[in-house]
């Protein structure tokens, strides 16, 4: 039998504070505070402690991010060692603000658009592991 596979899946929308940039632009920074929220939910269903967050490998940013727009963010578990664990992550944006319609108009896409990807490495030190 396969083993179960361990995810977390966050879904929030981009506010006005959350632009930086003109035209509404989100910062693309704010797509590794989500994968840091997602990475703190896998540690604790897989070790029942928030672990720390080491390092990130490798981090593409693919497609921008607007104020109303909704992201879904995905990650997995894909290595277990003895206190490290590694993970991948995907940011998607699965409803998009419509502002040319008017202020409050918004799509939700058919096929979700794949903004960021990344894979990092997280540590959960032995005397903190609880499962």
């Amino acid at each position: 039998m396969a083993e179960e596979k361990i995810t977390s899946l966050i879904r929030v929308r981009m506010s006005a504070k959350d632009a930086h940039y003109g035209g509404e632009l989100v910062d693309g920074a704010h797509m590794v505070h989500l994968f840091g929220d997602v990475a703190t939910e896998l540690l604790i269903k897989l070790d029942g402690d928030e672990g720390l967050f080491c390092a990130y490998d490798n981090v593409e940013f693919l497609a921008p991010t607007y104020a109303g727009d909704y992201i879904e963010a995905y990650g997995e578990i894909t290595k277990i060692g003895n206190t490290s664990r590694q993970m991948k992550f995907e940011a998607r944006k699965v409803v998009v603000s419509r502002k040319d319609i008017n202020d409050s108009a918004a799509d939700f896409l058919e096929e979700p658009i794949v903004v960021c990807r990344a894979t990092g490495t997280c540590v959960t030190p032995k005397e903190m592991k609880r499962k």
